[in-house]
C-alpha cells in the first residue's frame, strides 16, 4: 500500500500513521491549513512527521475558512462550545463539507504521486456530530474518487467502527507518543480541557486506565 494520510497531528491521525507504518505501507503525510481556529495542530503535524522521518506536505489554504462560515472552527466570532460530543451544541464545530474538500485534495495529491490510497482517521465517536465521518459518506466518497480519474484510489478508514478508547489502546500497542499530538479546538499553547475533543480525549485515557500525558489549562 502507498498511502497519503490526511494528517492533522491529532491523536487519531497519528495512531493511523503508526498503524500504516506497522503494516509496512509507504506513507506520505498531507496536512491542510484551511483557516482553522486551532492552528496549533499544524505545528504538531510537523513535529511528528520529523520524529518519524516521513515526507510531509502542508497545503496552506487559509481562505477556505472564510467561505466555510457558520462553524466555530473557522469563525472566531462564534463561541466555541464546551462539553461532550454527545451534546447538541457540538454541531457548531461542523465545518461545511470539510472532509469532502480535504479528501479530494489528498486524492489529487495521491494520484500525482502514483499512490493507490488515501487514509483518514474517522472513528465511531465522530458519527453523531460529523456527517462526513459516517461509513456511508466514506463509501460514497470512495466511489466518486474512482470516477474522477483513470487511476483507482482506495479510501482507507480502518477506525471507522472503533471508539476513541479503542484508538488509544491501539496507539499504546504501537508506541504512539500521545503527548506530542494535538486535539484541542481552542488553539493556544495548551489544551483547554473543556472543548468537545479535549473532553473526549480525557475520557478515552480514563477508560483505558492510564495517565493522560496531555497538558491542560
Amino acid at each position: 500500500m502507498k498511502a497519503v494520510v490526511l494528517f492533522s497531528g491529532g491523536l487519531d491521525s497519528t495512531v493511523l500513521t503508526y498503524h500504516l507504518i506497522n503494516q509496512k505501507a509507504e506513507v506520505k503525510l498531507f496536512s491542510i491549513d484551511y483557516g482553522q481556529r486551532h492552528q496549533r495542530e499544524i505545528s504538531s503535524s510537523r513535529m511528528i512527521a520529523k520524529l518519524l522521518n516521513l515526507n510531509h506536505s502542508v497545503l496552506e489554504l487559509p481562505m477556505i475558512g472564510e467561505i466555510l462560515g457558520g462553524s466555530a472552527l473557522t469563525d472566531t466570532t462564534i463561541e466555541l462550545p464546551e462539553g461532550h460530543y454527545a451534546e447538541e451544541s457540538m454541531k457548531k464545530t461542523v465545518v461545511p463539507n470539510r472532509n469532502m474538500i480535504l479528501l479530494s485534495l489528498a486524492a489529487g495529491h495521491a494520484i500525482s504521486l502514483n499512490f493507490d490510497t488515501v487514509a483518514y482517521a474517522a472513528h465511531a465517536g465522530d458519527h453523531t456530530i460529523y456527517p462526513d465521518c459516517r461509513p456511508e459518506f466514506a463509501d460514497s466518497m470512495e466511489k466518486s474518487l474512482n470516477l474522477a480519474d483513470w487511476n483507482e484510489i482506495k479510501l482507507y478508514r480502518p477506525f471507522v467502527n472503533l471508539t476513541k478508547e479503542e484508538l488509544v489502546r491501539h496507539g499504546l500497542e504501537l508506541g504512539v507518543p500521545f503527548e506530542k499530538t494535538w486535539s484541542c479546538y481552542a488553539g493556544g499553547n495548551l489544551h483547554c480541557g473543556r472543548c468537545g475533543t479535549c473532553v473526549e480525549r480525557k475520557e478515552a485515557f480514563e477508560l483505558v486506565g492510564i495517565p493522560d500525558p496531555t497538558d491542560y489549562n
